[in-house]
């Protein structure tokens, strides 16, 4: 083999070529000066113009962009319809903060209408009621304190001094008209002598000729039920009855106890051994038992009946007073309570609504307000122990209520 062929064949040369020094080639000026002020990467350089970067030590998390929203790392990515570093929009957050409670709100109140519509129970049905009156202008609502036990245990009837009579008669009545020159509450005295009508049986459905026959308003209750009941006030004043209302004993006590009480300022003390009554003169807060006694209370006055009656109206207009208030309704620990005890115990004509119950309510409050007026059925003597009305006063009294009229007659 010949030195030729040791060396290789790309040289002339039997020795391998030394280093060669490579011409500088001389580079434009602007492509210098872009070098210059061009920042280096911290990375691998492979000599040439263009650096190579690696991506490690720049501090870049995969995933987020250097220069994108989130704005790199611990730096908080702005809201939508922020622009990034521009202070909160407090009058946007207000705003959808105000939405969203009128939201609950409604979605609240919608809830709690269709839970107490629920409740209520409607079992008293008017079109029941024959040869009605015609109806006048405003709203009548007839309200009844029966005496019924129902779901009253021993206990209980020995604690509110309710007996243990069977079937359910009424204690109080009063007609409540709501209207535009303002509300007047009329009690009638459950001993008033009135002429049982002809009327259709509630349950049989057969019709009952009348008979001339005359007797105490609360026993027409006891013979037929409600139905009978409005019949006969109808019949008897020429009066159309809207709407009707009835609670017992317990449920009575149950709503005074749920609103915490009722104040009633007493101008005279009293005591009777029937009710359970016994109250010193001056104001004070009865409770359920209590209230119960004072509103039943008739042997410890001398016209019974009709003193009972007052402090009937009394007592209920300022239980609505003091129900009807923002303490009440604002406070869903106390409104609730209020609300399910009524609610359970309350009985109502089939037509009645909540709407129209509130409103009832609202204008026993009025009158206890001083908007509206509170009297006795005129009554102008008795018969056997019935109190016979005033005809012509009660002409008069029908006949204002009918056509919404300010109330100016008087009563005992």
């Amino acid at each position: 083999m010949n030195d030729r062929d040791r060396y290789g064949r790309g040289s002339e040369n039997a020795q391998p070529e030394g280093a060669r020094v490579m011409r500088q080639v001389p580079r434009s000026a602007p492509a210098q000066r872009q070098r210059r002020e061009q920042p280096r990467a911290q990375g691998y350089d492979d000599g040439y113009d263009a650096p190579y970067d690696s991506g490690y030590n720049s501090g870049q998390v995969y995933g987020q962009g250097g220069h994108g929203q989130g704005g790199g790392p611990g730096i908080p990515r702005p809201r939508s319809g922020e622009r990034p570093g521009a202070a909160p929009n407090w009058g946007r957050r207000i705003k959808v903060g105000v939405l969203v409670l009128v939201i609950a709100f409604l979605g609240v109140s919608i809830g709690t209408y269709f839970w107490a519509d629920g409740k209520l129970r409607r079992e008293v049905d008017l079109s029941k009621v024959i040869d009605r009156p015609d109806t006048g202008k405003g709203t009548n609502y007839l309200i009844v304190g029966s005496d019924s036990r129902e779901g009253m245990s021993a206990a209980d009837k020995k604690k509110l001094h309710t007996g243990s009579a069977e079937g359910k008669r009424t204690d109080s009545m009063i007609i409540l008209h709501v209207g535009d020159n303002g509300n007047t509450m009329v009690s009638l005295p459950r001993d008033s002598d009135v002429e049982i009508p002809s009327f259709k049986g509630s349950e049989s459905g057969k019709t009952y000729p009348g008979t001339g026959k005359r007797t105490k308003l609360n026993a027409t209750y006891a013979m037929d039920g409600p139905e009978l009941l409005v019949r006969t006030i109808e019949y008897n004043t020429g009066l159309h009855i809207d709407h009707y209302a009835e609670i017992g004993f317990d449920g009575f006590a149950s709503i005074v106890d749920a609103v915490g009480g009722v104040d009633m300022n007493l101008p005279q003390g009293f005591k009777d051994k029937y009710s359970g009554a016994d109250f010193k003169s001056g104001e004070q807060t009865l409770n359920g038992q209590q209230a119960l006694a004072f509103v039943r209370t008739r042997h410890a006055f001398a016209a019974s009946d009709l003193e009972r009656t007052k402090n009937q109206q009394k007592f209920l207009a300022a239980l609505a007073s003091q129900t009807a208030t923002p303490s009440t309704v604002l406070n869903p620990f106390k409104l609730y309570p209020v609300m399910g005890a009524g609610l359970d115990t309350v009985i109502v004509d089939k037509d009645m609504s909540l709407w129209n119950l509130a409103s009832m309510f609202w204008a026993m409050k009025g009158v206890s307000g001083g908007d509206g007026k509170q009297m006795n059925m005129p009554v102008s003597g008795s018969n056997g122990g019935n109190l016979v009305w005033d005809k012509t006063k009660v002409k008069q009294l029908v006949q204002e209520l009918k056509n919404d009229d300010k109330v100016t007659v008087s009563g005992n």
